[in-house]
């Protein structure tokens, strides 16, 4: 297996925006409510993640506080990136990348489309980019995505991603009145980069879920 070695200087400072085929990843701003509003309003889309659907109230102060990060540079921090069409300027979803552990190396990604957009394969192509910016820019040796079994969408994501289903927690979460499964998929730096030159296609969405933290969140 490939030998990846840590950064000498660990820490997250993208030049913005960061350009992919199609997308625009960049931090979210007050401009970006009503993009937001329209999906994170939505109780489809709230379905698998820790909280209701949000109002106006809500985003604006998410903006203001955990939203507002743009680097990370230790470990329990979190990068949320808005999602825009390059070609429109559309915000479409967003996702997001965690710092679990400096010691280990260890972060989790996430995502969520807005369903009006969904089956263009922008989940996976701005999941991708987290990807590559945990592994090649962060340094981290292991990225994992926790999605709710039920979140075929999601799971189909992180498997184009290239992660491995690693865990099938039974009922392992009381969740919105009830028992939820949870599917756990993992990838390492070195799988990074004997993939990382692929191509990844299709669709779906997902986040971390307890508390914008652990499990993933999705819109079918």
């Amino acid at each position: 297996m490939l030998s990846v070695p840590p950064p000498t200087d660990p820490g997250l400072r993208p030049d913005y925006p960061i350009r992919t085929e199609r997308l625009l990843l960049r931090p979210l701003a007050l401009t970006d409510v009503e993009a937001l509003l329209a999906y994170r309003s939505r109780p489809d889309v709230c379905r698998y993640v820790p909280f209701e659907p949000m109002d106006r109230q809500v985003i604006t102060r998410r903006l203001a506080n955990h939203w507002a990060n743009t680097t990370l540079t230790d470990e329990g921090q979190s990068l949320t990136l808005g999602v825009e069409l390059a070609g429109t300027g559309e915000l479409v979803g967003d996702v997001i990348l965690f710092w679990h552990s400096r010691l280990h190396r260890g972060g989790e990604i996430g995502y969520v489309l807005n369903p009006d957009y969904a089956g263009h394969g922008y989940a996976t192509e701005a999941a991708k980019t987290m990807l590559r910016l945990g592994f090649e820019d962060l340094g981290l040796h292991r990225i994992v995505a926790r999605i709710d079994e039920r979140n075929d969408a999601s799971a189909r994501v992180a498997r184009r991603l290239g992660m491995r289903q690693e865990a099938r927690l039974v009922h392992n979460e009381f969740f919105k009145g009830e028992w939820s499964t949870e599917l756990d998929f993992a990838m390492l730096a070195e799988e990074w980069q004997v993939r990382r030159t692929e191509g990844i296609d299709e669709v779906a969405s997902a986040r971390p879920r307890s508390a914008e933290r652990g499990r993933a969140e999705t819109v079918t």
